[in-house]
């Protein structure tokens, strides 16, 4: 594999597409069975889908797990699948809404709350995934889960239609359709997913990402640049060996440092009990990234969680 097959690549999912068709279009372009994606979209889901080149599909678990979206909920119309690719279950109308009384409705779904995933949904029931379940027409429920909608917000209201329009900044495994189910029941007349846009996943915005590369035989040796694995986990702290180290973290060994060595903005006065993760960025002095460590403070050392040998 080559050095450059290392990275991060943000794209902006088109419609018409499920994320391992994307997956299986990149591996033609790179030449590479080693690619991963980070957080599923629905077919009909347009936006940000990142994906991990190569080796760095180790790392897709380090990266941030906050999510954005910009949606559509269509109140008044309860599916099979809580977006309009299902079956009607039923119609109603809508009650009169003004900005008041939606921004009351939407505070209810803010901050740590229980969630119960869409029938349809790719959960794990007993080994097989529920939407074959589903498909068969079985009875079941599925357990719900706690999830975290940091911000909740409209930002615009149609009376005549009952599309309202979301904004939502949520915890990663958050069911955009399972929220605008349950936010149409708790308004009385029911809502289903209408339209949805991803904005931004796993630290990677929408205005980096960048359109599903075509694949042929005349553009086969172009690859688009990848993000330099370094710059996408910059949220974590990270600490620079030297060549002595770097012999013994290649073995698995576990390296003792200086509190004042540890690289982060969360630190003040050596002080690293306030950092964001226990996992820290190890890189040699050329900037190369080593691995992933386990931070411990009592003494401060790094303990090997993912090692990297080939240092570039």
């Amino acid at each position: 594999m080559e050095r450059n097959d290392f990275g991060f690549l943000a794209i902006d999912k088109p419609a018409g597409l499920t994320s391992h068709d994307c997956v299986n279009r990149l591996r033609k372009i790179y030449g590479i069975k080693r690619i991963g994606h980070g957080g599923t979209l629905d077919p009909a889901v347009t936006g940000v889908l990142p994906f991990a080149i190569g080796k760095a599909t180790k790392l897709l678990s380090f990266l941030p797990n906050s999510k954005k979206y910009e949606g559509t909920i269509n109140l008044g119309i309860r599916t099979s699948t809580d977006d309009l690719e299902g079956e009607v279950i039923s119609k109603q109308s809508w009650p009169k809404l003004n900005k008041q009384t939606i921004s009351e409705h939407l505070n209810n779904f803010q901050g740590l709350i229980q969630q119960s995933p869409p029938r349809f949904s790719s959960v794990h029931i007993k080994g097989e995934r529920a939407y074959k379940k589903a498909r068969r027409g079985e009875n079941f429920k599925l357990p719900s889960r706690e999830i975290i909608i940091h911000q909740l917000q409209f930002s615009h209201w149609d009376q005549s239609t009952g599309k309202l329009k979301i904004k939502v900044h949520c915890s990663s495994g958050t069911y955009i359709r399972a929220l605008a189910r349950d936010i149409g029941e708790r308004i009385g007349c029911g809502g289903t997913l209408a339209e949805l846009r991803r904005t931004e996943a796993l630290g990677f915005n929408i205005n980096k990402a960048i359109s599903l590369p075509e694949f042929n035989k005349s553009n086969a040796f172009l690859k688009p640049t990848l993000t330099n694995p370094i710059k996408a986990l910059n949220h974590l702290a990270s600490v620079e060996l030297t060549i002595n180290e770097i012999s013994s973290w290649s073995k698995g060994q576990a390296i003792i440092i200086k509190a004042n060595r540890i690289k982060t903005i969360a630190t003040s006065e050596n002080k690293l009990v306030n950092l964001p993760s226990k996992y820290i960025l190890v890189v040699s002095n050329n900037r190369n990234l080593l691995g992933i460590g386990i931070l411990h403070l009592d003494p401060v050392m790094i303990q090997p969680k993912i090692v990297f040998n080939a240092v570039g």
